[in-house]
């Protein structure tokens, strides 16, 4: 495809604004048609903010047929629909994790994409963080040899003020806590990384300390075919909050990922460093606490994907992987037992 590609955006709340200024930056490959919330408010607060048009419908996005992608960055319970909305207007989508609320919701939302013939991209933007690419690659070359275990700690924080939007932390609009809500992109990660384990052992609580039905401490065993085992630690009420981090010991050496910062050390005597300064980036005590730049890598990988009929790098498809890793963990704290994690 020559020329911009036409676009129209779908939600306005928090989430919008690395959205926006990626769509600002690529302003030479894409195009804004449109900006919808069903806020007049909103709608002209973000306008005024961005310079980018609002529309007061989301018909006039979906029935425009220059339109030929949607970004839909609404509450999770809305997914399954509006993803079914835009498949059936043929419109492609950069969807907002998580996928949708519930796990026959997250499937749906794949499965109407895949039957229309269309493209879905998801804003799971860790993967593109420098140093998880540096460490991707030497798993990939085998410098840290062969995984024996591995620990993914999301320690974060979110405030009264963060809880008091209605509906966020409720499983009614958000479906899930601290997996689905926050610890989602270091899991996404993760699974992008050693992929999915066979069974899980898991607890997981509701603290009090905030008016939610959502779990917001977990801590998860894994088990994977081959021997690796690994743990979770996703909390967000670990004050102040602190960077997310995965490590991985293997038999060649250990990789301690700290946000955007690696740090690797081999039995070999080599060690390899790479990304930010630690503590830069993630949401350990802000959730908007980040630049757009994993943002907009992940909104120009979806627009390569689009030029070239190729697959974004996480789709639809890609990106159900990491809602079956929480799926399992909430059912073996339901039930007490081991579980297994459930085929794609």
């Amino acid at each position: 495809m020559t020329g911009r590609r036409r676009v129209g955006v779908i939600g306005l709340g928090m989430a919008a604004t690395p959205h926006a200024q990626s769509l600002l930056d690529l302003a030479d490959r894409v195009e804004v048609a449109g900006c919808f919330s069903p806020s007049a408010e909103r709608r002209a607060a973000f306008a005024a903010r961005f310079g980018l048009p609002a529309v007061d419908r989301a018909e006039a996005i979906l029935d425009d047929p220059t339109v030929s992608a949607v970004l839909l960055l609404t509450p999770p319970d809305t997914h399954a629909d509006l993803v079914a909305r835009c498949a059936a207007a043929g419109k492609h989508v950069l969807l907002e994790k998580p996928l949708d609320a519930t796990p026959a919701g997250c499937r749906a939302v794949v499965e109407s994409m895949e039957r229309a013939g269309l493209t879905l991209g998801v804003m799971l933007q860790h993967r593109f963080r420098a140093a998880a690419e540096r460490l991707a690659e030497l798993l990939r070359t085998g410098a840290l040899g062969r995984p024996l275990s591995a620990s993914v700690v999301v320690r974060w924080w979110r405030d009264d003020a963060y809880y008091a939007q209605p509906g966020r932390g409720m499983k009614a609009r958000d479906g899930g806590g601290v997996l689905l809500t926050q610890a989602i992109h270091t899991l996404d990660l993760y699974v992008s990384l050693l992929g999915l384990p066979r069974e899980v052992a898991a607890f997981a609580n509701t603290s009090g300390l905030r008016p939610i039905d959502t779990e917001d401490v977990v801590c998860a065993a894994l088990r994977y075919d081959g021997g690796l085992l690994a743990t979770v630690d996703a909390t967000t009420a670990a004050y102040p909050g602190y960077p997310e981090r995965i490590e991985i010991a293997g038999t060649a050496g250990s990789a301690l990922l700290t946000g955007d910062r690696l740090e690797v050390q081999l039995r070999s005597g080599e060690t390899v460093q790479a990304g930010e300064t630690a503590g830069t980036l993630g949401g350990g005590a802000d959730p908007m606490a980040f630049s757009n730049a994993h943002h907009r890598a992940v909104l120009a990988d979806f627009l390569d994907a689009l030029d070239h009929g190729t697959q974004p790098r996480v789709s639809g498809r890609e990106a159900l992987k990491v809602h079956r890793l929480i799926e399992a963990i909430l059912k073996s704290s339901e039930s007490g037992a081991v579980t297994a994690v459930p085929e794609g």
